[in-house]
């Protein structure tokens, strides 16, 4: 494992323990050259998923690009880094398990992050949804709201 400090190829493990999601092992290391230390997670490495996008254009699932919507999603928002990063996985894990179908629409992606937003944050939600649903103005946004309420 290259140190991601210096790119020294040499590191020594400090620590390994199951991840929060028990999906995956996290080994902190520690850089043999600079002694800097840093995270690296272990996992099972399987079947790519491949994401059909609205204009039918097809590119590999990538969890991070779920957790960078959540971050931005809850920014300034009172919601930790563990959940949001157990939530992306969560998805993945349940896109992953399913019969052998290896094609997700982009759009069940986004309705299975509002879902588990909605009951994590209502703000975050509203923020996600913004964007995700593409409003185009303010009534839209309200009906959203008033969507919220209503359940």
């Amino acid at each position: 494992m290259r140190c991601p400090h210096c790119g020294w190829s040499d590191s020594r493990v400090l620590e390994t323990r199951l991840s929060d999601d028990g999906y995956s092992v996290r080994r902190r290391r520690e850089c043999l050259n600079c002694q800097s230390r840093f995270t690296t997670y272990e996992k099972v490495d399987d079947l790519p998923l491949v994401v059909v996008k609205k204009d039918g254009s097809r590119e590999p699932f990538d969890q991070h690009k779920i957790l960078n919507g959540l971050l931005k999603a809850c920014e300034k928002r009172p919601v930790s880094l563990d959940k949001l990063e157990n939530m992306a996985a969560e998805i993945e894990r349940v896109l992953k398990n399913r019969s052998l179908k290896r094609e997700v629409a982009s759009s069940e992606i986004g309705e299975m992050v509002m879902e588990r937003l909605k009951e994590l944050d209502e703000v975050a939600y509203v923020r996600f949804a913004s964007v995700y649903r593409e409003f185009k103005d303010i009534s839209t946004f309200l009906d959203e709201i008033e969507r919220l309420l209503r359940n």
